[in-house]
């Protein structure tokens, strides 16, 4: 029987030694760090709740409508290294090694994804990726499967006022997922509230990622998604090309590197 905590270890063990781990063109650059591992039952009603207009929408499918014997949905979460994260610290434009952290990190992400549909296979499992189906889609950057909101249901953690997840080990990082028919044991949800981990959206206390933000899309109400877009389509994209990122609300604020405790 195939337990989280093999996912764990056996997914740490293949991130760390894996050559594949770099900036292609900063090979000496390692980008993710130890991955955090959540499961969510595939009946879990948190993915009907996400249907709904304003969480992410009715687009969205549910983990039994990518896969009909789902059971378990899988979900990690791949923290950048201190090397990915220190190079964005400053203001202005994002840093080179970000902006390529982000689209090499997210190929690599496919890897993940590969080793995990493999390894669910050799314990008998059938499984697929959402992200990398032929279904998945992207309609005005809304998609109908949400990796974030995926996390949160799995116990990974909680949305902050930039909409960014704050995990344990912060929010520098990325998100994978891998819906599967075995019946592994869902992880403990540690929080009741959506925004829990938020010191300004539970408190009304921090709000550091305003300050951040180079176009100004993030206020006391939340962010603004269309700014946040115009910004990397407009701005960053063209210096970058066909890259883009930028992520400076996530960085040298509280809940970069962990749960704030304020």
């Amino acid at each position: 029987m195939l337990l989280g905590t093999d996912i764990q270890s056996k997914l740490s063990e293949f991130i760390k030694n894996d050559r594949r781990n770099s900036l292609e063109a900063h090979k000496h650059i390692k980008m993710y760090e130890t991955p955090l591992i959540g499961i969510a039952s595939a009946d879990d009603e948190l993915f009907t709740e996400f249907k709904k207009e304003g969480i992410v929408g009715p687009d969205f499918l549910t983990p039994h409508e990518w896969l009909e014997t789902a059971k378990s949905v899988v979900v990690y979460f791949l923290p950048f290294t201190k090397e990915i994260i220190d190079s964005n610290r400053g203001g202005g434009l994002p840093s080179e090694e970000w902006v390529s952290a982000r689209i090499d990190g997210e190929v690599y992400n496919r890897e993940v994804r590969l080793f995990l549909l493999e390894l669910f296979e050799e314990y008998g499992g059938s499984s697929i990726a959402p992200a990398m189906d032929s279904r998945y889609k992207i309609v005005n950057r809304i998609s109908n499967w949400s990796e974030r909101h995926a996390a949160f249901a799995a116990g990974l953690g909680t949305f902050g006022l930039h909409r960014a997840l704050i995990t344990k080990k912060g929010t520098t990082g990325r998100i994978g997922s891998v819906i599967t028919n075995l019946q592994l044991e869902p992880t403990t949800r540690p929080y009741s509230r959506y925004d829990e981990y938020c010191p300004f959206l539970t408190k009304g206390k921090c709000g550091a990622c305003i300050k951040k933000c180079p176009p100004a899309a993030i206020d006391r109400k939340g962010k603004d998604n269309g700014i946040c877009a115009h910004y990397l389509d407009h701005v960053i994209q063209p210096l970058f090309k066909p890259r883009y990122g930028c992520a400076k609300c996530n960085i040298s604020v509280p809940c970069e590197h962990g749960i704030p405790l304020m």
